[in-house]
């Protein structure tokens, strides 16, 4: 099978987490910012991940250096115009790319200045390639419940202009659900979608109240579905979609091997599983690749592939219009 020429989909990736090294390099020197190496390759060692990563929390130490040089909207346009180019260029259909506002305001851009140059970047992109895409508005969990507010509020122009989703992300505590209960409301009332990250370091728990409580469509990761069975229960009855990511999770010790990871089991059990790249650079990965790895552990039937492409298809918060253009091209 050629995993690089297939039609694929992706509905979890990391815009800070999937920068080009050279392009940090670049911005850096236009920026007067100082970075560690500016060799190519010392730098990849700043920004990649290794499988030894011994928690979600290390994992997450990489987005430092990305964050330095996302703070322009020249930068910000150029970076996420390069993501979906890379993405294009393994032939993925439609992608949708989440990253934290409030995090690119360090040189004094405000949020709807940033979440605009995001948009401005995949537009062109999507000009050029046969790529479409959208974007999530992630909230960061270690910041406060205003703040949270803050990014629902500010993105709320830009729904159907680009934005789509509502999402919270960073390290993951338990119980962190009931804190965000009220802004989750508010971006469904204004029309968000919402994809949750939970389950993703061993408290199954927060699945079933990002489900309950948030009321998540999507589930960011949600491998430790498999030791709650209020959660497992939960997913697989309403069809919760699992955006799953292989290399992250070995990375962040979700899991300890590729062989341990359930995407396998859960697909083969009537849950509805995703294949992402979570973060290109950070896990140093592709979508081919993650298809490749996946299908190398569990040999996957074409029907198997047709089925998780029809299913992130249909799991995307695209139109219809787009939904039907992606269902074409397989």
């Amino acid at each position: 099978m050629n995993f690089l020429a297939m039609p694929k989909i992706e509905l979890h990736c990391h815009l800070d987490g999937s920068l080009r090294a050279e392009t940090i390099i670049d911005i850096a020197q236009r920026e007067g910012i100082q970075l560690p190496s500016i060799d190519q390759e010392e730098l990849q060692k700043e920004l990649i991940a290794p499988l030894e990563c011994e928690s979600l929390d290390e994992y997450l130490k990489r987005f430092s250096l990305p964050n330095m040089v996302m703070q322009s909207k020249d930068s910000l346009r150029r970076i996420t115009f390069e993501l979906f180019e890379d993405a294009a260029k393994e032939n993925v259909k439609y992608l949708e790319v989440r990253f934290a506002p409030l995090l690119h305001i360090l040189k004094g851009l405000s949020v709807e200045e940033i979440i605009q140059s995001v948009i401005e970047g995949m537009r062109e992109a999507e000009n050029r390639y046969e790529i479409k895409g959208n974007i999530i508005l992630s909230c960061m969990r270690t910041m406060s419940v205003d703040s949270a507010y803050e990014v629902v509020e500010k993105g709320r122009k830009f729904l159907g202009k680009g934005v789509v989703a509502i999402d919270l992300c960073a390290s993951e505590e338990e119980g962190f659900c009931g804190e965000f209960v009220e802004p989750i409301a508010l971006a469904k009332e204004y029309g968000y979608r919402v994809t949750i990250h939970a389950g993703e370091t061993g408290i199954g728990k927060n699945v079933l109240e990002a489900v309950e409580l948030l009321g998540a469509e999507r589930i960011g990761h949600g491998v430790f579905i498999k030791g709650c069975a209020e959660a497992y229960k939960i997913v697989k009855e309403r069809q919760i979609v699992l955006e799953m990511c292989p290399t992250s999770n070995v990375q962040t010790k979700a899991v300890q091997h590729y062989s341990e990871h359930p995407i396998y089991q859960f697909h083969k059990d009537g849950i509805k599983v995703t294949i992402n790249t979570d973060n290109r650079t950070v896990s140093d990965t592709t979508m081919a690749k993650e298809i490749h790895l996946v299908n190398g552990e569990f040999h996957l039937s074409e029907e198997d592939w047709r089925q998780i492409y029809v299913t992130s298809v249909e799991a995307s918060f695209a139109d219809q219009e787009i939904k039907e253009w992606c269902l074409a091209q397989y």
